[in-house]
């Protein structure tokens, strides 16, 4: 619409980070070299801040509970995702807690003294407070339990690896809350047939995490592919025998229809202005609606490696779980179980359909099926593992009562014998006896898919639970 500024896609916005650094004024005229101290860490504060992939609004130096409250209104115009309040020294809750309450998004408070430690036999008062930012955390927490503000913090020194990696993971996890709070998840066709594990409250989807679920008919689908030309389906030819092996079961004819159905969800992406989308329609004698169903895999898979995670059998839920371990820079591939291994000590998961190509071990091969397991139609399917190493299960389930937790649980793929059947079929050791392992899994209320993800995540995903008030569950 003329004068509405385009939005910018969740997956390419950076996470907003409101910086504010304070410390007591009553020290400043009794110790003259400390705020000049406290101001010097306070732009190497700054300075690390802007090594994260994020925007940094950084508001300055507060003194009192005045500056305090002008700081808050700034950084609350700012539409900041997460603010970072650096205790530079003692300061009073009441500098802290109007930012906390005004910007109504998460806070984390952090403490980084200027080294290790202080150096006892020289030091007098004013360069001891300078190391006095623990001071106030428990003032601060106490504060923040009362008033109803969650509670988290960081501490360390300014040069402290290990703090910037944990002050790090949660910024990660405010990109997570920014996307799910501002994205556009497309929801097109059906449920597939007694999934009951699947069915989604999409209003529980805007509850839970925020966002906009756009439910979409196949019909939608159907019209653009109907406009793609013969030169877009050229070009998408051409970025498919690039990207892809060919098996020689891929038939010529199979092939096109997937390329132009792959033109067509580019299109659908566009017009909707989509994050993600899950998508499911069974058709009937291999009229177009069911050859669209079976052509989605090509471009559901191209999709998903570029950031718009896709995937089948009307997953929503999934969709969103594939959407943070892609915000977390660990890919995201539709996965289930698929078999057990007990000689090698493995449970083996994947997908027939859609994957994450980017995280492959391997050059993904394109098979062709005749037909596709428990489903109708045919055509060409997506096939690889997922690249060795560590790994970690993405999934999002459902209380009875709405409630959204998210799932995981770390292992890592490792090679061996696999299925050539057109699946997404990883080998994945998880140090235990897979019958125990898929046991407790299928206890913690994943459901019936999840997102295979490289790294070991668990301690990101906390952050992300903590921001997105959801539990998490760790198996």
């Amino acid at each position: 619409m003329a004068g509405v500024a385009a939005r910018i896609p969740a997956t390419a916005r950076r996470p907003r980070v409101g910086l504010v650094a304070g410390g007591l004024g009553a020290y400043w005229p009794q110790f003259p070299d400390l705020l000049p101290q406290l101001r010097r860490s306070s732009a190497r504060v700054a300075e690390r801040m802007a090594e994260f992939d994020a925007e940094v609004v950084d508001v300055g130096f507060i003194s009192d509970a005045q500056e305090g409250a002008a700081a808050a209104e700034t950084l609350r115009k700012a539409g900041c995702d997460i603010i970072v309040g650096f205790l530079t020294t003692y300061m009073t809750a009441t500098m802290l807690v109007p930012i906390a309450q005004c910007s109504g998004v998460p806070v984390l408070l952090i403490n980084l003294q200027p080294t290790e430690a202080m150096d006892h036999a020289s030091f007098d008062t004013g360069q001891w407070l300078a190391y006095c930012g623990a001071c106030p955390l428990p003032e601060m927490a106490n504060t923040f339990e009362r008033c109803g503000i969650p509670f988290r913090s960081v501490s360390g020194h300014l040069e402290d690896a290990r703090a910037w990696t944990r002050i790090g993971r949660w910024i990660r996890a405010a990109g997570v809350r920014a996307v799910l709070r501002n994205g556009r998840h497309g929801l097109m066709g059906h449920l597939y047939p007694g999934m009951y594990d699947v069915s989604t409250d999409l209003t529980m989807v805007t509850a839970n995490g925020g966002g906009h679920v756009e439910v979409l008919e196949f019909d939608d689908l159907r019209v653009r592919v109907e406009g793609v030309t013969e030169a877009e389906v050229a070009d998408k030819l051409a970025e498919t025998r690039e990207l892809f092996e060919l098996a020689d079961s891929v038939a010529e004819e199979d092939l096109a229809w997937a390329a132009k159905v792959s033109a067509g969800l580019d299109r659908l992406v566009a017009d909707f202005d989509l994050d993600s989308l899950a998508y499911h329609h069974r058709g009937l004698g291999g009229e177009v609606h069911e050859r669209l169903g079976a052509g989605m895999i090509l471009g559901a898979s191209l999709l998903t490696a570029r950031g718009v995670p896709s995937c089948g059998e009307y997953e929503l839920r999934t969709s969103l779980a594939m959407l943070i371990a892609d915000r977390l820079g660990a890919g995201g591939s539709f996965a289930e179980l698929q078999a057990l291994n007990f000689r090698d000590g493995v449970v083996e998961m994947g997908h027939d359909g859609p994957g994450h190509l980017a995280i492959s071990e391997r050059k993904p091969l394109l098979r062709g099926l005749g037909a596709y397991h428990g489903k109708r139609g045919w055509g060409v399917s997506v096939e690889f593992n997922v690249r060795h190493g560590p790994v970690t299960l993405v999934g999002i389930g459902q209380t009875r009562d709405g409630r959204y937790r998210l799932i995981a649980a770390e292992g890592e793929v490792v090679g061996g014998p696999l299925l050539a059947i057109g699946n997404t079929t990883s080998r994945v050791d998880f140090g235990r006896d897979p019958g125990e392992w898929t046991d407790e899994w299928s206890a913690s209320g994943v459901g019936h898919h999840w997102a295979l993800a490289t790294g070991h995540l668990v301690p990101v995903l906390r952050c992300v639970a903590d921001l997105s008030e959801m539990n998490l569950v760790e198996r």
